[in-house]
Protein backbone atom coordinates (compact mmCIF):
# COMPACT_ATOMS: atom_id res chain seq x y z
CA UNK A 1 0.00 0.00 0.00
CA UNK A 2 1.48 3.92 -0.83
CA UNK A 3 1.10 5.90 1.66
CA UNK A 4 1.29 9.93 2.30
CA UNK A 5 -0.80 12.58 1.83
CA UNK A 6 1.43 15.69 3.07
CA UNK A 7 1.10 18.78 0.37
CA UNK A 8 -1.52 20.06 -1.53
CA UNK A 9 -4.52 18.28 -3.43
CA UNK A 10 -3.36 16.53 -7.00
CA UNK A 11 -5.64 16.15 -9.86
CA UNK A 12 -5.21 13.02 -11.91
CA UNK A 13 -6.09 11.73 -15.07
CA UNK A 14 -6.57 8.27 -16.04
CA UNK A 15 -6.48 6.19 -19.64
CA UNK A 16 -8.58 2.86 -18.64
CA UNK A 17 -9.41 0.27 -21.47
CA UNK A 18 -12.22 -2.27 -20.53
CA UNK A 19 -14.08 -5.40 -21.72
CA UNK A 20 -17.36 -4.44 -20.62
CA UNK A 21 -18.86 -7.60 -21.48
CA UNK A 22 -19.61 -8.82 -17.58
CA UNK A 23 -20.33 -5.24 -16.18
CA UNK A 24 -23.41 -3.34 -15.33
CA UNK A 25 -21.63 -0.77 -17.28
CA UNK A 26 -19.34 2.11 -15.98
CA UNK A 27 -21.40 3.77 -13.44
CA UNK A 28 -21.04 2.16 -9.72
CA UNK A 29 -24.83 0.18 -9.33
CA UNK A 30 -26.43 -2.39 -7.04
CA UNK A 31 -27.04 -5.24 -9.63
CA UNK A 32 -23.97 -6.23 -10.32
CA UNK A 33 -19.94 -5.38 -10.67
CA UNK A 34 -19.18 -1.81 -12.69
CA UNK A 35 -16.13 -0.57 -14.09
CA UNK A 36 -15.99 2.81 -11.70
CA UNK A 37 -16.48 0.32 -8.98
CA UNK A 38 -13.78 -1.91 -9.68
CA UNK A 39 -11.01 1.17 -9.95
CA UNK A 40 -12.14 2.65 -6.84
CA UNK A 41 -11.87 -0.68 -5.13
CA UNK A 42 -8.56 -0.96 -6.44
CA UNK A 43 -7.12 2.73 -5.63
CA UNK A 44 -8.86 1.94 -2.36
CA UNK A 45 -6.40 -1.27 -1.77
CA UNK A 46 -3.44 0.47 -2.94
CA UNK A 47 -3.70 3.96 -1.40
CA UNK A 48 -6.17 3.01 1.82
CA UNK A 49 -7.76 6.57 0.33
CA UNK A 50 -11.80 6.08 -0.93
CA UNK A 51 -12.02 8.46 -3.75
CA UNK A 52 -14.77 8.81 -6.48
CA UNK A 53 -13.19 8.47 -9.83
CA UNK A 54 -14.89 10.09 -12.55
CA UNK A 55 -15.20 8.53 -16.17
CA UNK A 56 -15.88 11.07 -19.39
CA UNK A 57 -18.99 9.00 -20.06
CA UNK A 58 -21.39 6.38 -18.38
CA UNK A 59 -20.75 3.33 -20.90
CA UNK A 60 -23.82 0.98 -21.17
CA UNK A 61 -23.28 -2.77 -19.65
CA UNK A 62 -21.16 -4.81 -22.53
CA UNK A 63 -19.86 -1.65 -24.17
CA UNK A 64 -16.10 -1.32 -24.26
CA UNK A 65 -13.59 1.05 -24.46
CA UNK A 66 -9.99 1.15 -25.43
CA UNK A 67 -9.53 5.23 -23.99
CA UNK A 68 -12.02 5.62 -21.45
CA UNK A 69 -10.36 8.78 -19.51
CA UNK A 70 -10.91 9.22 -15.83
CA UNK A 71 -10.53 11.87 -13.26
CA UNK A 72 -10.11 11.98 -9.51
CA UNK A 73 -8.88 13.73 -6.62
CA UNK A 74 -6.35 12.86 -4.30
CA UNK A 75 -3.94 13.42 -1.44
CA UNK A 76 -1.74 11.05 -2.07
CA UNK A 77 1.92 11.22 -3.54
CA UNK A 78 2.01 8.26 -5.18
CA UNK A 79 3.60 8.60 -8.29
CA UNK A 80 1.71 8.52 -11.45
CA UNK A 81 4.44 6.31 -13.39
CA UNK A 82 3.69 3.97 -10.51
CA UNK A 83 -0.63 4.35 -10.62
CA UNK A 84 -0.95 1.50 -13.65
CA UNK A 85 0.78 -1.15 -12.43
CA UNK A 86 -0.20 -0.60 -9.21
CA UNK A 87 -4.09 -0.15 -9.57
CA UNK A 88 -3.73 -3.33 -12.30
CA UNK A 89 -2.42 -5.82 -9.65
CA UNK A 90 -5.77 -5.35 -8.29
CA UNK A 91 -8.36 -4.93 -11.08
CA UNK A 92 -10.39 -8.10 -12.88
CA UNK A 93 -8.07 -9.38 -15.96
CA UNK A 94 -11.12 -7.49 -18.11
CA UNK A 95 -10.10 -4.03 -17.16
CA UNK A 96 -6.51 -2.54 -17.31
CA UNK A 97 -5.46 0.90 -16.38
CA UNK A 98 -3.44 2.20 -19.41
CA UNK A 99 -2.21 5.79 -18.43
CA UNK A 100 -1.57 8.01 -15.32
CA UNK A 101 -0.95 11.70 -15.69
CA UNK A 102 -0.79 14.93 -13.43
CA UNK A 103 -3.77 17.08 -14.28
CA UNK A 104 -4.27 20.69 -14.30
CA UNK A 105 -6.07 22.20 -11.00
CA UNK A 106 -9.52 21.27 -11.15
CA UNK A 107 -9.46 18.66 -14.14
CA UNK A 108 -12.76 17.18 -14.73
CA UNK A 109 -13.09 14.18 -16.96
CA UNK A 110 -16.74 14.95 -18.00
CA UNK A 111 -16.93 18.57 -17.79
CA UNK A 112 -13.57 19.45 -20.06
CA UNK A 113 -13.68 16.97 -21.97
CA UNK A 114 -14.09 18.34 -26.39
CA UNK A 115 -14.86 15.51 -27.96
CA UNK A 116 -15.43 11.48 -28.17
CA UNK A 117 -14.55 8.84 -30.71
CA UNK A 118 -16.70 6.03 -30.72
CA UNK A 119 -16.65 2.71 -33.42
CA UNK A 120 -19.38 0.27 -33.74
CA UNK A 121 -18.59 -2.88 -35.56
CA UNK A 122 -21.10 -5.19 -37.56
CA UNK A 123 -20.64 -8.40 -38.31
CA UNK A 124 -22.36 -9.53 -41.77
CA UNK A 125 -23.16 -12.53 -43.95
CA UNK A 126 -24.09 -16.14 -43.82
CA UNK A 127 -21.54 -16.81 -40.55
CA UNK A 128 -20.71 -15.60 -37.58
CA UNK A 129 -17.31 -14.53 -36.46
CA UNK A 130 -16.24 -17.18 -32.97
CA UNK A 131 -13.90 -14.81 -31.88
CA UNK A 132 -16.46 -11.59 -32.18
CA UNK A 133 -19.60 -13.06 -29.96
CA UNK A 134 -19.08 -9.99 -27.70
CA UNK A 135 -17.52 -7.21 -30.01
CA UNK A 136 -19.96 -6.82 -32.45
CA UNK A 137 -23.46 -7.32 -33.58
CA UNK A 138 -24.18 -10.25 -35.55
CA UNK A 139 -26.41 -9.72 -39.01
CA UNK A 140 -26.86 -12.84 -41.08
CA UNK A 141 -27.52 -10.97 -44.74
CA UNK A 142 -25.40 -9.00 -46.86
CA UNK A 143 -25.81 -5.28 -46.47
CA UNK A 144 -24.96 -2.88 -49.07
CA UNK A 145 -21.58 -0.92 -47.33
CA UNK A 146 -21.25 1.75 -50.01
CA UNK A 147 -25.27 3.09 -49.13
CA UNK A 148 -24.48 2.64 -45.71
CA UNK A 149 -20.94 5.04 -45.58
CA UNK A 150 -23.14 7.32 -48.01
CA UNK A 151 -25.98 7.48 -45.47
CA UNK A 152 -23.42 8.39 -42.63
CA UNK A 153 -22.51 11.48 -44.05
CA UNK A 154 -25.94 12.38 -43.61
CA UNK A 155 -25.37 12.57 -39.92
CA UNK A 156 -22.33 15.32 -39.99
CA UNK A 157 -22.56 18.39 -38.81
CA UNK A 158 -24.46 20.42 -35.94
CA UNK A 159 -27.89 18.95 -35.81
CA UNK A 160 -30.63 17.92 -33.63
CA UNK A 161 -30.47 14.00 -32.73
CA UNK A 162 -32.96 13.72 -31.10
CA UNK A 163 -34.64 10.92 -33.52
CA UNK A 164 -31.49 9.02 -32.40
CA UNK A 165 -32.10 9.77 -28.80
CA UNK A 166 -33.51 6.51 -26.20
CA UNK A 167 -35.71 7.58 -23.81
CA UNK A 168 -34.30 7.21 -19.91
CA UNK A 169 -31.99 10.28 -20.38
CA UNK A 170 -33.43 12.77 -21.49
CA UNK A 171 -31.09 16.08 -22.14
CA UNK A 172 -31.65 19.83 -22.18
CA UNK A 173 -30.67 19.85 -25.85
CA UNK A 174 -30.87 17.50 -28.58
CA UNK A 175 -28.57 19.36 -30.58
CA UNK A 176 -25.17 18.19 -30.63
CA UNK A 177 -22.17 18.49 -33.94
CA UNK A 178 -20.33 15.31 -35.41
CA UNK A 179 -17.68 16.26 -36.85
CA UNK A 180 -17.02 13.26 -38.37
CA UNK A 181 -18.18 9.67 -39.81
CA UNK A 182 -16.07 7.32 -41.56
CA UNK A 183 -17.12 4.14 -42.51
CA UNK A 184 -15.47 1.39 -43.30
CA UNK A 185 -15.66 -2.28 -45.22
CA UNK A 186 -13.09 -4.95 -44.16
CA UNK A 187 -12.65 -8.79 -43.20
CA UNK A 188 -10.82 -9.98 -40.17
CA UNK A 189 -9.76 -13.67 -40.54
CA UNK A 190 -12.30 -14.38 -43.53
CA UNK A 191 -15.28 -12.54 -41.71
CA UNK A 192 -16.57 -9.64 -43.67
CA UNK A 193 -17.09 -6.85 -41.26
CA UNK A 194 -18.59 -3.21 -41.42
CA UNK A 195 -17.13 -0.28 -39.07
CA UNK A 196 -18.74 2.73 -38.20
CA UNK A 197 -16.46 5.78 -36.20
CA UNK A 198 -18.14 8.82 -34.79
CA UNK A 199 -16.75 11.72 -33.73
CA UNK A 200 -18.62 14.33 -31.64
CA UNK A 201 -18.44 16.98 -29.35
CA UNK A 202 -21.19 15.41 -27.13
CA UNK A 203 -23.80 12.56 -27.71
CA UNK A 204 -27.30 11.68 -26.39
CA UNK A 205 -28.19 8.34 -24.81
CA UNK A 206 -27.28 5.48 -27.32
CA UNK A 207 -27.27 7.57 -30.21
CA UNK A 208 -24.35 6.17 -31.49
CA UNK A 209 -26.06 2.55 -31.61
CA UNK A 210 -29.18 4.01 -32.91
CA UNK A 211 -27.25 5.87 -35.64
CA UNK A 212 -25.63 2.18 -36.08
CA UNK A 213 -29.43 1.03 -36.30
CA UNK A 214 -30.15 3.17 -39.05
CA UNK A 215 -27.07 2.57 -40.75
CA UNK A 216 -28.57 -1.07 -40.86
CA UNK A 217 -31.68 -0.40 -42.19
CA UNK A 218 -30.02 1.62 -44.75
CA UNK A 219 -28.11 -1.75 -45.75
CA UNK A 220 -31.11 -3.90 -46.11
CA UNK A 221 -32.17 -1.82 -48.31
CA UNK A 222 -35.27 -0.83 -46.14
CA UNK A 223 -34.21 3.22 -46.10
CA UNK A 224 -31.74 5.29 -48.23
CA UNK A 225 -28.89 7.90 -47.32
CA UNK A 226 -31.62 10.25 -48.87
CA UNK A 227 -33.92 9.38 -46.00
CA UNK A 228 -31.19 10.84 -43.17
CA UNK A 229 -32.39 14.33 -43.39
CA UNK A 230 -35.59 13.83 -43.17
CA UNK A 231 -35.63 11.12 -40.31
CA UNK A 232 -33.48 13.88 -38.33
CA UNK A 233 -35.88 16.61 -39.14
CA UNK A 234 -38.59 14.35 -37.61
CA UNK A 235 -37.41 14.68 -34.29
CA UNK A 236 -39.08 11.00 -34.05
CA UNK A 237 -37.33 7.76 -32.30
CA UNK A 238 -39.86 5.92 -33.73
CA UNK A 239 -38.77 6.31 -37.73
CA UNK A 240 -35.09 5.59 -36.97
CA UNK A 241 -33.81 2.52 -36.87
CA UNK A 242 -33.24 -0.20 -34.16
CA UNK A 243 -31.04 0.46 -31.55
CA UNK A 244 -27.89 -1.39 -32.32
CA UNK A 245 -26.43 -4.50 -29.58
CA UNK A 246 -23.91 -3.00 -26.79
CA UNK A 247 -21.28 -4.93 -27.64
CA UNK A 248 -20.51 -3.89 -30.44
CA UNK A 249 -20.04 -0.54 -29.35
CA UNK A 250 -16.17 0.54 -28.44
CA UNK A 251 -15.17 4.18 -26.72
CA UNK A 252 -11.68 5.18 -28.45
CA UNK A 253 -10.65 8.10 -27.27
CA UNK A 254 -11.70 11.21 -25.75
CA UNK A 255 -10.41 14.42 -26.54
CA UNK A 256 -9.30 17.60 -24.08
CA UNK A 257 -8.35 21.29 -24.67
CA UNK A 258 -4.72 22.33 -23.85
CA UNK A 259 -4.88 23.64 -21.07
CA UNK A 260 -3.64 27.47 -21.86
CA UNK A 261 -6.40 27.09 -24.83
CA UNK A 262 -9.35 26.19 -22.31
CA UNK A 263 -8.58 28.75 -19.98
CA UNK A 264 -8.48 31.56 -22.58
CA UNK A 265 -11.38 30.06 -24.39
CA UNK A 266 -13.89 28.78 -21.13
CA UNK A 267 -15.98 25.68 -21.28
CA UNK A 268 -18.97 25.97 -23.82
CA UNK A 269 -21.30 23.81 -22.71
CA UNK A 270 -21.31 22.33 -19.15
CA UNK A 271 -21.66 18.43 -19.73
CA UNK A 272 -24.19 16.21 -17.81
CA UNK A 273 -23.32 13.44 -16.36
CA UNK A 274 -25.84 10.99 -17.93
CA UNK A 275 -25.67 7.79 -19.95
CA UNK A 276 -24.55 8.04 -23.44
CA UNK A 277 -23.78 6.12 -26.55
Amino acid sequence: MFCGSDGPMRYLKLTVAYDGTHFVGWQIQPNGPSIQGELQRAWLAVTGESATITGSGRTDSGVHAVGQVASLMTEQRIPVTAIPGALNAYLPEAIVVREAEEAEYDFHAIRDAVCKTYRYTIQMGRRRSPFLLTRSWYVPRPLDTEQMGRAGQGFVGRQDFASLQSAGAPRRSTIRTILEVRCEALEQDGFPLFQVYVTGDGFLYNMVRNLAGTLVLVGRGKLTPEDIPRILAARDRTIAGPTAPAAGLTLLHVQYRRPEAAASVGVSEQRESVPEP
